[in-house]
């Protein structure tokens, strides 16, 4: 009877997490729906999706295992509702068309401020490996143009005559004419956008580069051990509050200034490719609101596992390339390079 109880209790608890985590998952696919200045919670249920679906995917073996085929749906439809969202972070590349040898190739990169270093190493190094890789339009976050007593525009634009400046560290280069740029000022804050206007052989195109809020987590982190070196002794809980404060801050800001963007993408008359440092997760608010009507180049042409972060412990895809649907994209992918916390991502898009 003692061990006919325990089983029950272990069952009843089994049932109790797999639906939890079945309905913890598809919160957290809609949560990229919700604002998170108005829905904190359910937003940041988009951040450990990838943790729900593994919990979602040993219930279900679990349930296989046992054959209990009654319960079985509980962990399965949340698996199956988040097939487009494993699409965001990983793609079998098994339908990839051919490239053609016509198109330009467009890569992203946040490049640290090159280190800030005065040697001017990386910039070039980081130039060589987009001659190597053949890229056409590069947009530029976290730019520095000073090296030492020389300008890296002065090497750059060696192999891309044409540039234009955003504000503070936003560049896009590129080998083709630009027409026009436009700066997209999000106010108090070392984050912003822009846009250029790129000739590619008579065809127009808009060309985005975005620099979202970061998280503040790094940030927050450094200024509670420059306390604690002063001597200031901080309570774990005043810790945590400070870091949960910053991220949710960083969110919502994240979130209006995706609003922004949007609203230039929307009102351009010409078809628009957009990179950058987005600062968010996929099937993030961020992720949806700047995807709009576009098209996702790495679901659209990318292969295997896609994250873009370097340095951190848990692999995250922040930076992005979209485009219009009247564009397509041909091969998308990111190169490991060590010159930044940040990898670089490269696509093809055929004209």
């Amino acid at each position: 009877m003692g061990k006919q109880a325990v089983y029950k209790y272990i069952s009843f608890m089994i049932l109790v997490i797999s639906t939890l985590l079945a309905i913890f998952t598809l919160f957290g696919l809609f949560g990229g729906s919700v604002n998170p200045a108005t829905g904190t919670a359910m937003a940041m249920l988009v951040y450990v999706l990838p943790y729900l679906l593994i919990g979602n995917a040993v219930m279900l073996i679990y349930r296989l295992i046992r054959r209990d085929w009654i319960w079985l749906s509980i962990s399965a439809v949340p698996l199956l509702c988040s097939i487009p969202y494993i699409g965001t972070i990983y793609q079998t590349g098994l339908f990839n068309s051919t490239p053609n040898s016509t198109g330009i190739k467009i890569a992203t990169y946040n490049v640290e401020a090159f280190g800030r270093e005065i040697s001017g190493f990386k910039a070039e190094d980081i130039l060589t490996e987009m001659k190597k890789q053949g890229v056409d339009i590069f947009c530029i976050q976290e730019y520095n143009e000073a090296s030492g007593n020389k300008k890296n525009s002065d090497s750059y634009k060696t192999y891309f005559p044409y540039m234009a400046m955003g504000r503070n560290d936003m560049a896009i280069y590129s080998r083709y004419p630009l027409e026009a740029s436009e700066i997209i000022d999000f106010g108090r804050t070392n984050n912003s956008g822009m846009w250029a206007d790129v000739n590619v052989n008579g065809q127009k195109i808009r060309i985005f580069n975005v620099h979202l809020e970061t998280t503040g987590f790094n940030r927050t982190l450094h200024n509670i051990a420059k306390q604690e070196v002063q001597g200031t002794k901080i309570e774990n809980n005043a810790i945590i509050k400070a870091i949960y404060g910053n991220y949710t801050r960083g969110m919502a800001v994240r979130a209006q200034q995706a609003d922004q963007v949007a609203r230039e993408i929307e009102h351009s008359d010409i078809p628009v490719i957009v990179c950058g440092d987005f600062n968010d997760v996929p099937y993030s608010y961020v992720y949806k609101t700047m995807l709009g009507e576009l098209v996702d180049g790495f679901k659209e042409c990318g292969k295997g596992f896609m994250y873009t972060m370097r340095e951190r412990k848990f692999k995250v895809r922040i930076d992005y390339i979209f485009h219009s649907e009247e564009l397509e994209g041909e091969t998308y992918y990111r190169e490991k390079l060590n010159y930044s916390d940040h990898y670089p991502v490269f696509m093809k898009i055929a004209l």
